[in-house]
């Protein structure tokens, strides 16, 4: 398994911006799909992003789609979000998930590796 972290959370008002960071490391990091998911206070972890291993193509929800990008470095290590135009609706916590060629990019169970969370919240 791959093991990582998130950093980057933190406070911001409605309209600004955030970089999370996953640092990643065991595994090959450079063949594993990247994604980040989010949860929410009393809600279910739901998917936010996604990019192959090669950085070629990349999935997003509708809800987050042309204000959030992901983005790897594979010679780092690490995975990126930047989030833009942020709205209260983005306050919770967010987590980094590493899986091997996911049929369903979407899928929580397509991911087998699991940071521990950074928390975003948005002020409004």
């Amino acid at each position: 398994q791959v093991q990582l972290v998130e950093s980057g959370g933190g406070l911001v008002q409605a309209g600004g911006s955030l970089r999370l960071s996953c640092a990643a490391s065991g595994r090959t990091f450079s063949s594993a799909a990247m994604a980040w998911f989010r949860q929410a206070p009393g809600k279910e972890r739901e998917f936010v992003a996604a990019i192959t291993w090669n950085g070629r193509r990349s999935y997003y929800a509708d809800s987050v789609k042309g204000r959030f990008t992901i983005s790897r470095d594979n010679a780092k290590n690490t995975v990126y979000l930047e989030m833009n135009s942020l709205k209260p609706e983005d306050t919770a916590v967010y987590y980094c998930a590493a899986g091997v060629a996911p049929s369903n990019y979407r899928a929580r169970h397509a991911y087998d590796s699991w940071g521990q969370g950074t928390q975003v919240t948005v002020s409004s």
